[in-house]
């Protein structure tokens, strides 16, 4: 996903010479394509993602569209009073990139983990969330955001996830995809939502209960916020259930997002929500063995919606 992230920037940011990366020390493996092409679009700010921050702020004010780049919790929590009042507060032109969302440094332990994030983002006003859940949204999500105004938070995952779709052809920042309808001839259906890099666990989650009789129809909210409400919204009145899957503590993340819109709707469904239920994790291994410590594995979330139904 990062790969993609950066072959389409290089693309783009050839197009736009405003367009500035900012990296705080580290990713010049994958990097390097991008400052070899672009050197003078290019600044290393060092290990100082908060002075990173205030001088991507700077720059987008004199009129630069400005991408910060970083691991996990540097790029948001650490540099937050900075997204804050320098970013957000000013409606700077500054893409903020999360490598690594949820469990992905899972084994550097719980300061490398962001399970935190996307609620701490979509709580600052102005800011556009955005969560790619495979290749090919992380593609369309990086050139949707250049021409997004203001502040935008993009969370990536790092790189092997699966490409899940062949192509989007619609793809619009706010609007959910839909991966597959539910089949016909089943008598209890639930639609599935996810948001970011745990799609693919979400698509075989669903694989899985089609194959055990439930109807299952799958949308990836690459974005968080502004949130689909209207996908949202029609689900809720056509499905027995919904179930949103999230690779992040379910309060305030994507779960929560749901929750409110479906309480300003007034719309009565079963929520089934698969996420971390407001705790850190106390344990290190790499992504897939937290995964399945947290009951985020395909099987697990399959087994939590036919329980509950």
């Amino acid at each position: 996903m990062r790969d993609t992230f950066v072959r389409t920037l290089i693309e783009e940011a050839k197009k736009n010479r405003n367009i500035e990366l900012i990296t705080g020390d580290l990713g010049f493996g994958v990097l390097k394509p991008y400052f070899e092409e672009l050197p003078n679009q290019f600044t290393n700010a060092g290990i100082a993602e908060q002075n990173m921050t205030g001088v991507a702020a700077g720059m987008a004010l004199c009129g630069k569209t400005v991408f910060t780049y970083s691991i996990g919790n540097f790029p948001t929590l650490r540099t937050l009073e900075q997204i804050r009042n320098d970013c957000a507060y000013q409606k700077a032109n500054v893409k903020i990139v999360c490598v690594g969302g949820g469990f992905v440094y899972g084994s550097l332990g719980m300061s490398h983990q962001a399970t935190e994030d996307i609620a701490v983002m979509r709580a600052l006003p102005g800011v556009t969330v955005v969560c790619p859940g495979d290749l090919v949204e992380a593609a369309e999500a990086t050139k949707a955001i250049i021409n997004i105004p203001g502040t935008v938070y993009m969370r990536l995952g790092r790189g092997g996830e699966k490409r899940i779709h062949e192509s989007i052809s619609d793809f619009k920042i706010g609007k959910a995809v839909k991966v597959k309808s539910a089949s016909e001839n089943t008598e209890k259906k639930v639609a599935v939502f996810s948001t970011g890099a745990i799609l693919d666990e979400a698509s075989e989650a669903s694989k899985i209960l089609e194959e055990q009789g439930i109807g299952t129809e799958q949308y990836s909210f690459h974005t968080v916020k502004p949130i689909d409400k209207d996908v949202i919204v029609s689900c809720a009145e056509k499905f027995d259930a919904i179930v949103t899957v999230e690779e992040h503590n379910i309060s305030g993340g994507f779960s929560s997002a749901v929750s409110e819109v479906l309480g300003e709707y007034g719309k009565s469904v079963k929520l089934i929500r698969a996420g971390i239920c407001d705790e850190y994790s106390s344990a290190v291994g790499n992504q897939q063995y937290l995964r399945n410590k947290y009951g985020l594995t395909a099987e697990q979330i399959a087994s939590k919606v036919k329980s509950v139904l």
